[in-house]
C-alpha cells in the first residue's frame, strides 16, 4: 500500500473515530439535560469559519501560516466532520423554522459541493496528465487563436499551390465552426472521443477523393484538429475545476453569514442579549 493511500486510511479512521465519540458525547449531554444544540451549535459554526479560512489561506501564501496541502487535508477532514455535528445539531430531523431551514438547505448545498469538488479535484487532475500539454487556463484562449491561424494559413497556401478549392471548401463547411472556440465541452468531461474520431474519419473519407497536394494538406489537418481537440479538452476540464469554486466559495460564505444571524437570534431569544 503505497503511502498516500495509507494516510488517507489512516485519516478517515480519525475522523470515523471522532464521529462516534462526539454522538457518544452528544447523547451523555442529552441523558445529563445538558444543551446539546447550543454547544454543537457554537462547535459547527467554529468548523465552519476555519473552512471559510482556506480560501483566505490560499489568498496569502506570503504569511507562515503552514504548508497549503496541509490546510488542505485539513479542510476536506474537518469538513466531512460537519455533517456530523450538524446532524447532532439539529437532533437527526428536519428542521421547522425559516431560518433554520435556510440554514439548512445551504449547509447541504455547501456540503454536497464539497464532495463534487473532492471528486472532481481527485479524478479530473489526473486526467489532466493523459492529453495533450498541459497549458495554463487564461493562456487556452491563445493557444486556440494561433491553432485558427495555422490552419487558416494551410488552406490559402493550399489555394495559392494547388489552384483548387476543395480543401478551402471542406474548411469552410466543417472545420471554421471547430476551430472558432471551444467544442465538446461535455463530451471531453465524461471523457467521450467520439466527436473527435467522427470527425478524423470524414477527413480521412474525404481524403480519397483528392489529389496528392490536397491530401498532404488534409493530412497537415488533421495534426491541427488533434491539437485543437487536446486543448478543448484541457479547457473542459480545467474549466469545471476553477468554476466549482464559483459555486463552493459563495455558499460558504452565505452560509456563514446566515448562520451567524442564526447565533445571534437564537441568544437574543434566550435572553443572552438585553
Amino acid at each position: 500500500m503505497n503511502t498516500f493511500a495509507a494516510r488517507r486510511i489512516r485519516n478517515l479512521g480519525i475522523v470515523a473515530v471522532a464521529a462516534i465519540l462526539l454522538i457518544w458525547f452528544s447523547g451523555v449531554m442529552t441523558t445529563a439535560l445538558r444543551d446539546t444544540a447550543r454547544a454543537s451549535g457554537w462547535g459547527l459554526f467554529a468548523m465552519i469559519c476555519f473552512l471559510a479560512a482556506y480560501s483566505l489561506r490560499k489568498k496569502l501564501p506570503f504569511l507562515p501560516l503552514g504548508a497549503s496541502s496541509r490546510w488542505l487535508q485539513l479542510h476536506i477532514y474537518v469538513g466531512l466532520l460537519t455533517a456530523v455535528v450538524f446532524g447532532i445539531h439539529i437532533g437527526w430531523r428536519v428542521p421547522n423554522g425559516l431560518v433554520e431551514l435556510l440554514l439548512a438547505t445551504l449547509y447541504g448545498f455547501v456540503f454536497v459541493s464539497g464532495v463534487v469538488g473532492l471528486f472532481l479535484s481527485r479524478s479530473l487532475a489526473r486526467r489532466l496528465t493523459t492529453r495533450g500539454e498541459e497549458v495554463l487556463f487564461e493562456r487556452i484562449p491563445i493557444y486556440r487563436k494561433r491553432l485558427e491561424a495555422k490552419v487558416e494559413s494551410i488552406v490559402f497556401e493550399g489555394l495559392e499551390a494547388s489552384q483548387s478549392t476543395a480543401v478551402a471548401q471542406f474548411y469552410a463547411d466543417r472545420l471554421r465552426h471547430f476551430f472558432s472556440q471551444n467544442r465538446n465541452f461535455w463530451q471531453h468531461l465524461v471523457h467521450s472521443n467520439r466527436s473527435r474520431f467522427a470527425l478524423l474519419k470524414e477527413m480521412q473519407a474525404y481524403g480519397l477523393y483528392l489529389n496528392d497536394p490536397e491530401r498532404e494538406m488534409m493530412t497537415r489537418l488533421v495534426t491541427c484538429v488533434e491539437a485543437k481537440d487536446d486543448l478543448d479538452y484541457q479547457f473542459s476540464l480545467q474549466a469545471t475545476l476553477k468554476y466549482w469554486l464559483f459555486l463552493h466559495v459563495p455558499l460558504t460564505y452565505a452560509l456563514l453569514v446566515i448562520a451567524l444571524l442564526h447565533l445571534l437570534l437564537v441568544t437574543a431569544f434566550a435572553g443572552g442579549i438585553s
